[in-house]
């Protein structure tokens, strides 16, 4: 375990050649200018561009694509360190990054094995696109599980019009995946998973995006009207896109940026006691305790990614495996714990801070991660995640044996 990056990441073995310092070197020049521009793109609640100019100039959007399709075939790992390092500095450029990168991880595991979306593929790496998406409808809310819309077809033509009551970063992104109900005739269950490209849709905004935290998402509402090929509907169902890419691979990634705003705020704590002491001939400030327990509470966080993450890997090449009721419930705690976490151990930092953490003119001003960081309990509400899981437990029952770990 380390406190400045998740050490199941940048490993240099997953499909590239290139060296984990080379990796970590173009990582390092996205998070640079990251930093640079976070206080104001917080402070505009705009979308953070200069920032994915240079992930895109680093080639890093497209990590997780095949080496034909233009990617490096990396693994989710490499993704969320990526994540964790640029939520040390800017938490919508971290959270935005994660979400993109869990889109790119359902389009590639799950695309239909024809010409046409290997074109689609080979099209989104070459020009290191942006995905954002749309799982979120109408008064739905976060049932993600439900759509109202449906795809409509008309020969080898596809459309779509749906209340997309969030989008997040809609207007910046290249293309958009989509859930819907496969057909007028379906049940809102029976849900598909479409890719349109930029000129395939177009969006009116419906909501605005004033928020406390994590402005830099722009996750407004829109009215999405699309129209594609019909080989832009993936024909898995997308029941098993969620079980096993968009579930895991978001609230894995969703957690390594939590844990990289953790990481940024506990800096800035041990930064803050550091030059006290000095200041001070060696007496600690009385918050010094505090900074000490941000750090391990950080350590426990980083333990929690880190364990999710090489379950996730281990299981990631067999169905039955990702599909197994006991991994599904834990992927939705870790979420959960995850989110707890990160906001326990900001919160140590803040108060090892003092009044230096509460000013927004401090150098080591910890309000920025604080207001991110408590988005994280309701970005899809850990008391709906509780929820469900409690509902499963309770008819799947209380194991009788501890498992084996993987």
């Amino acid at each position: 375990m380390s406190t400045t990056g998740l050490s199941l990441a940048v490993d240099g073995k997953h499909g590239s050649s290139e060296p984990a310092e080379e990796l970590r070197s173009r990582i390092d020049a996205a998070v640079a200018v990251a930093e640079k521009f976070a206080d104001i793109v917080d402070r505009e609640a705009r979308f953070p561009k200069e920032a994915f100019d240079e992930l895109r100039a680093q080639r890093l959007l497209g990590i997780l694509l095949p080496q034909a399709c233009g990617g490096e075939e990396r693994c989710v790992s490499d993704a969320a360190q990526v994540c964790y390092a640029l939520g040390r500095v800017c938490s919508s450029t971290a959270m935005i990054y994660a979400m993109h990168s869990a889109n790119v991880a359902c389009v590639v595991n799950h695309a239909d094995r024809h010409e046409r979306f290997e074109y689609y593929l080979r099209r989104i790496g070459a020009e290191q696109m942006l995905l954002a998406s749309s799982t979120t409808e109408g008064q739905n809310g976060a049932n993600v599980r439900s759509s109202a819309s449906a795809i409509i077809r008309d020969g080898a033509r596809v459309s779509l019009n749906r209340d997309a009551s969030v989008v997040s970063y809609g207007l910046a992104a290249d293309a958009i995946v989509t859930t819907a109900r496969r057909s007028p005739e379906s049940l809102p269950t029976d849900q598909v998973l479409a890719l349109f490209f930029k000129d395939d849709y177009s969006l009116s905004r419906t909501v605005h995006w004033d928020v406390m935290g994590m402005r830099g998402t722009c996750s407004e509402g829109f009215q999405l009207e699309a129209a594609g090929e019909s080989e832009q509907v993936l024909s898995e169902p997308y029941e098993r896109i969620h079980r096993r890419t968009m579930m895991p691979v978001t609230h894995l990634l969703w957690a390594a940026c939590w844990s990289g705003i953790a990481a940024g705020a506990v800096a800035r704590a041990q930064g803050f006691v550091r030059k006290v002491a000095r200041a001070a001939k060696g007496n600690l400030p009385p918050g010094a305790p505090l900074a000490t327990q941000a750090s391990l509470s950080l350590m426990n966080l980083i333990g929690v990614v880190e364990s999710g993450i090489a379950d996730y890997s281990a299981r990631a090449k067999d169905d039955a495996a990702l599909d197994d009721m006991a991994f599904q419930t834990s992927l939705n705690l870790l979420k959960v714990s995850a989110s707890e976490l990160s906001i326990s151990t900001v919160m140590h930092a803040f108060n090892a801070c003092g009044i230096s953490g509460f000013r927004n003119d401090s150098e080591f001003s910890i309000a920025r991660p604080l207001r991110d960081i408590l988005s994280s309990s309701v970005m899809i509400n850990n008391h709906r995640i509780l929820a469900n899981v409690g509902a499963s437990c309770l008819v799947g029952g209380v194991p009788e044996t501890i498992s084996r770990a993987r």
